[in-house]
């Protein structure tokens, strides 16, 4: 599981960094492939490194490289 988890942080760090600029989780869920409960365990795994930061617009949430 944890292997897993370390591979969709991966994915999600890549989509992220081929970006550029803040994608919308939902966004995010999309270009990953990844289900609402894998994603939310690699943004976590990548926030507890300190790699991500959010922002919240118009009720949407945000996430960017940090």
């Amino acid at each position: 599981m944890i292997e897993k988890i370390g591979n969709n942080a991966g994915s999600v760090w890549t989509v992220l960094n081929n970006a550029g600029e803040a994608k919308s989780l939902k966004e995010v869920k999309k270009l990953c492939k990844l289900t609402e409960k894998d994603l939310y365990a690699a943004l976590g795994w990548l926030s507890r490194e300190g790699k991500l930061v959010f922002s919240e617009v118009e009720g949407d949430i945000f996430v960017a490289l940090s």
